[in-house]
């Protein structure tokens, strides 16, 4: 007969194994391509904000994720408790590791209009012009604060006092985004959180099966007088 807490803790453990190499392929991929030249104004836009996502941190946090996983084999080869509790330690950290890099994407999106506005100034005035064009805008705040970049958007100063600024749009766009990845991640704690009951429901497990066997051992020792 299968042992049901076992399987079950089987499963979930494979689960946070995914989780981890998601978030390292994740942060690996990002790093890498987020400084390339956009092609248009909605990849300039995610593009900038990947720059401002703790992709180090990400990559600790996957690697971090197997560690606890590796720690999980011996407790599943054997039937030793010591390692189901120090995996389930680890565990706990790797969560908290995890709520807090989806805590800082979080408060990154309550001050995103501040962000971004430093992010657009320090750019050339082609990536400034795809997101005008993308997001149907001119200048940040508006066409002269700081000034638009003329394109078929914003052809010329009068046209482009009538259209509104690239704040609103970028801003919407931006807590969008964000707020799916620090959603995620959240998930990926919720995760954490199940294998960290599975666990505890295994190390109750086992300690019960040692409390029997011990009962046998002696009701056996006493049936030999």
């Amino acid at each position: 007969m299968v042992n049901k807490v076992l399987a079950a803790f089987i499963g979930v453990d494979i689960v946070f194994a995914i989780t981890g190499a998601i978030i390292v392929g994740f942060s690996v991929i990002v790093r890498n391509t987020c400084f390339d030249p956009p092609i248009d104004g909605h990849e300039a836009a995610r593009d900038l904000l990947y720059r401002q996502f703790p992709l180090t941190a990400g990559i600790g946090n996957g690697i971090f994720t197997f560690v606890a996983f590796i720690a999980t084999l011996p407790a599943l080869a054997t039937n030793s408790r010591t390692w189901l509790k120090a995996a389930v330690c680890l565990i706990v950290v790797d969560a908290l590791y995890t709520l807090v890099i989806g805590l800082q994407l979080w408060i990154l999106t309550l001050r995103i209009k501040e962000t971004f506005f430093g992010i657009w100034k320090n750019q050339t005035e082609d990536v400034q012009g795809f997101m005008e064009e993308a997001f149907n805008c001119c200048g940040y705040f508006n066409s002269t604060s700081p000034a638009f970049k003329t394109n078929p958007t914003c052809p010329s100063p009068a046209t482009a006092a009538l259209m509104t600024g690239c704040a609103t749009p970028l801003t919407r766009f931006s807590n969008t985004f964000v707020d799916n990845i620090f959603t995620a991640l959240f998930a990926i704690v919720g995760v954490d959180a199940v294998l960290i009951v599975a666990a505890l429901c295994l190390l109750k497990e086992r300690k019960e099966m040692e409390r029997y066997r011990h009962i046998d051992e002696k009701t056996g020792a006493r049936g030999t007088f």
